[in-house]
């Protein structure tokens, strides 16, 4: 129809509304046990396998960030901890297995993008291409040359930043970092001056979500992180994507604004 929806970008949302409302009921100062810990990992494994199954690995990998970043906030014992680490040690080698065959090329090509120039490295390499190219102070709006000579792959969404990095340079992404820096600040002051539990875990698991998306990105692009389809905040085109970023702004202002209401 006219209208499409992208069911993953909303799920982020429900996972971290549902984490908070958890953890603001058992969390304790000695940490959760592993016994507490299997409530939220059902909450959480249900959507990622879900998500994996589209198959979109990359927005599967930032719902399970999210959730760890959660549950690491709000305190975890240490000898469950210890077991949760040594576990997902092991398990590493064995997703390799688990993998399609395109989402290894993409780790392999993430290690040696010069493997496959024209193929699956071509995406990196020119994007790096790019970025470098805008130099100090960039070529200028719209003059791009790897952007209007269409050498640059999905330039209005995932590589949005080669774009923004070549026609503006180093100091026109400076300024939009420090933009970031801003709001994930921002996030986290209101998590710290909010009295409400529930609103505290909310606001860390709304901050996480948007810090781990801009830090996946801008890595992803710059050659630091395998390729995966995760749009930047507020830069990016996308419907599904959009609604989500503001839904978590607004979750962030209404926290705020009621934050004195529970002393």
């Amino acid at each position: 129809g006219p209208v499409s929806l992208q069911p993953s970008e909303l799920i982020k949302i429900a996972v971290i509304i549902a984490l908070a409302r958890y953890y603001s009921k058992v969390s304790t100062t000695e940490g959760l046990t592993l016994r507490e810990l299997i409530r939220p990992v059902v909450l959480v494994v249900i959507p990622f396998a879900l998500i994996v199954k589209q198959p979109d690995l990359g927005t599967a990998m930032v719902v399970a960030l999210i959730a760890g970043t959660i549950t690491l906030f709000v305190k975890i014992e240490r000898r469950t901890l210890i077991t949760m680490t040594a576990f997902g040690t092991v398990m590493i080698p064995m997703l390799w297995f688990l993998l399609k065959s395109y989402q290894k090329q993409r780790i392999l090509t993430f290690l040696d993008p010069d493997r496959d120039p024209l193929g699956h490295g071509y995406h990196i390499i020119q994007s790096k291409i790019a970025i470098g190219s805008g130099q100090l102070f960039g070529k200028g709006y719209l003059n791009g040359t790897q952007n209007s000579l269409s050498f640059l792959p999905e330039q209005h969404t995932d590589f949005i930043f080669s774009v923004l990095s070549e026609e503006w340079g180093l100091l026109g992404s400076g300024v939009l970092l420090l933009l970031f820096l801003f709001l994930i600040l921002w996030g986290l002051n209101i998590a710290h001056e909010c009295r409400d539990p529930f609103g505290i875990i909310l606001a860390v698991g709304v901050t996480a979500m948007l810090f781990w998306e801009i830090i996946i990105n801008i890595g992803m692009v710059m050659g630091l992180m395998p390729v995966v389809g995760v749009p930047l905040p507020f830069i990016s085109y996308g419907g599904s994507s959009t609604i989500k970023v503001m839904v978590s702004v607004g979750l962030l202002m209404n926290i705020r604004m009621r934050r004195f209401m529970f002393e």
